[in-house]
């Protein structure tokens, strides 16, 4: 498929702060501790069933411990015994856990649950969306106290399908896409006939149905009111149409292996275009054709972008929020709120940001549910 690149205009990149997460709100964009490290008494062994734990301090008398190294052994009574200093316990006990932490993301229930972004008219959005792209609106809540309405839509109900959560900021009707966010994609059993539609409705066809460049995928591209950019690909009936977010990286192999480590993705396909100057990386949770995914794609020679105010955030669905904050940090990812309830409604979150700055909230899986109830 054809990537443009879009020029490198300055825009203004927003603060964390101005993304403060409202107190009735778990999920909406107006707003946005580790585990105590191991006892230095205790060496931590990894096994397949799980932590070994073996006291040291009764073995050696500290005079004769000071200063040995992990390797140097004594004897006695006829029976040789290893001795290890402190800060080689400490150090494999550390390694232990944070290899335990990163295996455990790979067995963790993740789902993309929904993408936020900003909208200038959610009337307007709302229209288009279940006029044109055929999408249903799933709910409604307005935040009076804070300035803001959401709405959710998609193709099915929130706890079995990804959706969009569009968020609207009284009185800000214009937002900055920016040039990092690349388009949102949508399968669709016949592109020709939705572009159609979607001209007759009034929308902006950037791009008319034709096969992917070096490929037989027939494909689209259009514009919402807001600007967002939509990629139409014609695919047999899916149990999930809304199909990928794509967005622009600086390095396609760091952001593979954080994807993979952190969030316990899986690398799907990656596909270079030499012609075109850039390769794509899709990841996610399931295959393409049933499983919502991301679309990583990086321009040769671009390392960075400038965000814009406008897309805010991917949520994701983990058992255990604390351990996932633990995950991104060992994967040298950046934790903006550490793992909790957040107050009133109990629902626990974390968020971090990725190598490139772009943001994801994990929510715990169970109170999820009980916020869709």
């Amino acid at each position: 498929m054809v990537r443009i690149l879009q020029p490198m205009a300055s825009t203004i990149r927003p603060s964390l702060s101005s993304f403060k997460f409202p107190a009735s709100s778990p999920f909406s964009c107006p707003s946005t501790s580790s585990c105590p490290p191991p006892r230095l008494g205790l060496v931590v062994a990894s096994s397949p069933r799980g932590l070994s734990l073996t006291h040291l301090a009764s073995v050696v008398p500290q005079k004769r411990t000071f200063g040995l190294k992990a390797s140097r052994v004594f004897r006695g009574q006829g029976s040789v015994k290893a001795s290890t200093a402190p800060g080689n316990v400490a150090h494999a006990s550390t390694a232990a856990t944070q290899e335990n932490v990163l295996e455990w993301v790979k067995q963790d229930k993740r789902r993309m649950l929904h993408v936020v972004y900003r909208v200038g008219d959610l009337d307007r959005t709302i229209k288009f969306y279940t006029e044109c792209l055929g999408m249903k609106l799933l709910r409604k809540r307005d935040i009076p106290e804070e300035r803001y309405t959401n709405a959710f839509l998609g193709y099915g109900p929130e706890d079995s399908h990804f959706v969009i959560e569009l968020t609207y900021n009284y009185g800000v009707d214009k937002y900055d896409i920016g040039a990092g966010f690349g388009h949102f994609g949508i399968a669709v059993q016949d592109v020709a006939k939705t572009v159609e539609l979607i001209k007759a409705k009034g929308g902006k066809v950037t791009r008319e149905p034709g096969p992917v460049k070096g490929g037989s995928t027939v494909i689209a591209f259009i514009e919402d009111p807001d600007g967002y950019k939509f990629e139409l690909l014609e695919r047999d009936p899916t149990p999930e149409p809304l199909c990928q977010v794509m967005l622009r990286v600086g390095d396609l192999d760091r952001s593979i292996k954080f994807y993979e480590k952190a969030y316990g993705m899986e690398l799907l396909r990656m596909r270079d275009n030499p012609e075109y100057k850039y390769t794509i990386a899709m990841m996610g949770y399931g295959p393409e054709d049933k499983s919502a995914v991301m679309e990583l794609t990086y321009n040769y020679g671009v390392t960075e972008y400038e965000k814009g105010n406008a897309y805010a955030q991917i949520a994701i669905g983990t058992d255990d929020v604390y351990k996932t904050a633990e995950a991104v940090k060992l994967s040298g990812g950046k934790v903006t709120r550490e793992p909790g309830p957040l107050p009133g409604i109990n629902t626990k979150i974390t968020a971090c940001l990725d190598p490139d700055g772009w943001k994801t909230v994990f929510v715990d899986n169970i109170d999820f549910l009980k916020e869709l109830e």
